[in-house]
């Protein structure tokens, strides 16, 4: 029996084999491929573009694809034509174009299997729909800018716009679709998102602990109660926390405390208040974290943590040296006017100085060091600061076991919110086209120049960014300084990025509504019986901004182009 099972699993093998030559034998040829890429005039990779092949114009198609994130297609062909052949290439906001396929690329299809065409460029059309996404854009930045509405508000009152135009005027005229819900959400940034969101889960639990208030007080102890040396100390350590820490988040704990050392030294509040907040601005420019900005700014050009550390931080502590000299210089006759607190007073700042929470606090500064580590070494290693800020967050609400409930309260829904509506809008301007018209504008000024580009990045960052705030300009600008850098000599060294960087977030220091920072600040002076009135604001921040970005901008011009 034994013999017989083996002469049978013989049989079966020899069976199989003869039955697998048979199959390949018979396998049919492979699919002809026509592979290419398609790309706008300003040289980005178009996505979502229909490519389809035919005989002829009116003829049914014999292939298509969609063209992937980086332009990129591959046509499986059904059949080959005896002569010619066109390609149709269609995208929405896009012109048309089609390409004619001669004989003998027809003959080589045919031989080889493979046509590969050279890149396909199509360009941009301005219908109706471009002008209504631009309007909804203008519309939300003009209530930003003017305050008749919240932020959030005038944010998802742009992005409702957008969708009623897409679904509503749709269904009116082809002309007036910009994009589906699918498109739009993707043009949200996910990484942004969570990376916000951890980070606030993170200071919610560290401000538990008091050491913002206790590293206030430390600060005026040691100053020793003189003026002039107190606020370069406050400057310094508003503007190392708002380096690795939200800047609001930062001003909003050392604002009240910085009030009450201010009235118990008898001097004016805004004497301290205002270079606080302004140094808070440009020192969070050194890290990825610092500005929510610069967070965008990483997440498009794929800059990591210890790049913009290596990158920015010489031009910021440049920038930063000569914010505190022209703070002395403006707020001399209130800084020398101060005098001796009392012992109850002092007695009272001490109080509310006071670390609570010490074992809180020294969890927190293990998992706040260990997320250190991985915002500057977890990039090789594609690790997402959204994730290392996520991760934090979690081991320190297992660890501290704090009110979920009151640490989920503590995000701020609303910025959320409005970095979403933010991230729709801007994304229906790039989907129409408004961001490839600007760039060919600012592409024909600057030329192949890389130090004109340069500065008028800057520049033009910092003024916008006083009038308008600078996260939404931010956010138009990407794609635009993505294409510039596409087309600069020498401009791959992303310094451009770090014009943006520089430009957009020291803006915020040229007027009262130039960052979230200014207006947190405001009402905290407010409160106190000190307010900041947009007039007052100007005339102390526009000096401020002009000598900051120009030391700034000295560093990189002396680090990227001389």
């Amino acid at each position: 029996m034994k013999q017989r099972g083996s002469i049978a699993l013989l049989f079966l093998i020899v069976v199989g084999l003869f039955l697998v030559r048979g199959v390949d034998a018979e396998a049919p040829a492979p699919t002809p491929l026509i592979v290419g890429e398609v790309y706008s005039t300003q040289g980005q990779p178009v996505e979502g573009a229909q490519v389809v092949f035919k005989e002829n114009p009116t003829g049914d198609p014999l292939g298509e694809a969609i063209t992937q994130e980086d332009g990129r297609f591959v046509i499986h062909v059904r059949d080959v034509p005896a002569q010619e052949g066109i390609i149709w290439v269609h995208r929405a906001h896009f012109l048309d174009r089609t390409i004619s396929l001669q004989p003998r690329e027809m003959e080589k299809l045919r031989a080889e299997g493979t046509l590969a065409l050279p890149r396909v460029t199509l360009e941009r059309e301005r219908g109706a729909a471009f002008w209504i996404a631009t309007l909804a854009f203008i519309l939300m930045l003009a209530l930003i800018a003017t305050g008749r509405l919240h932020n959030t508000l005038a944010a998802l009152t742009g992005t409702t716009l957008i969708f009623a135009t897409s679904y509503l005027g749709g269904l009116v005229s082809p002309d007036l679709f910009i994009f589906d819900f699918d498109r739009a959400i993707s043009y949200v940034d996910w990484n942004v998102i969570f990376l916000i969101m951890g980070m606030m889960i993170v200071i919610a639990i560290l401000e538990r602990t008091g050491i913002f208030q206790w590293l206030a007080f430390a600060s005026y102890r040691l100053s020793g109660g003189r003026g002039w040396l107190l606020l370069p100390v406050l400057m310094i350590i508003t503007g190392v926390t708002s380096a690795f820490l939200d800047n609001v988040t930062t001003m909003l704990l050392m604002a009240p405390i910085s009030v009450e050392i201010a009235l118990a030294m008898g001097i004016n509040p805004l004497a301290l208040l205002v270079p606080e907040v302004m140094a808070s601005t440009v020192a969070g420019v050194s890290t990825l974290v610092g500005t929510p900005t610069n967070i965008l700014i990483a997440s498009y050009a794929n800059i990591t943590f210890d790049e913009f550390l290596l990158n920015l931080t010489p031009g910021v502590l440049l920038a930063l040296i000569g914010l505190i000299l022209y703070s002395e210089a403006v707020y001399w006759q209130d800084l020398k006017s101060t005098s001796t607190a009392v012992d109850v007073l002092v007695r009272k700042l001490e109080e509310h100085a006071r670390i609570t929470d010490m074992g809180t606090l020294k969890k927190a500064g293990i998992v706040g060091l260990a997320m250190l580590l991985l915002f500057i070494f977890g990039e090789p290693f594609h690790l997402l600061p959204a994730v290392t800020a996520l991760m934090g967050a979690t081991v320190l609400l297992l660890w501290v076991k704090p009110d979920i409930e009151e640490m989920i309260e503590a995000v701020d829904w609303t910025t959320l919110v409005f970095f979403m509506s933010l991230f729709i809008v801007i994304g229906a301007i790039q989907e129409v086209g408004l961001i490839d018209f600007l760039a060919d504008v600012i592409g024909r000024l600057v030329g192949t120049h890389k130090v004109f580009a340069m500065l008028l990045i800057m520049w033009s960052g910092a003024f916008f960014s006083a009038v308008v705030d600078n996260i939404p300009f931010t956010a138009a600008m990407l794609p635009v300084v993505g294409s510039l850098t596409g087309h600069i000599p020498a401009a791959g060294d992303k310094s451009l990025f770090y014009c943006l960087s520089v430009g957009s977030a020291f803006g915020g220091n040229g007027s009262l509504i130039g960052s979230s920072p200014n207006l947190v600040t405001a009402g905290i002076a407010e409160r106190a019986g000190y307010p900041i009135t947009y007039v007052y604001f100007l005339k102390k921040g526009l000096p401020a901004l002009i000598i900051t970005v120009a030391l700034a901008g000295l560093w990189l011009l002396i680090h990227f182009a001389l």
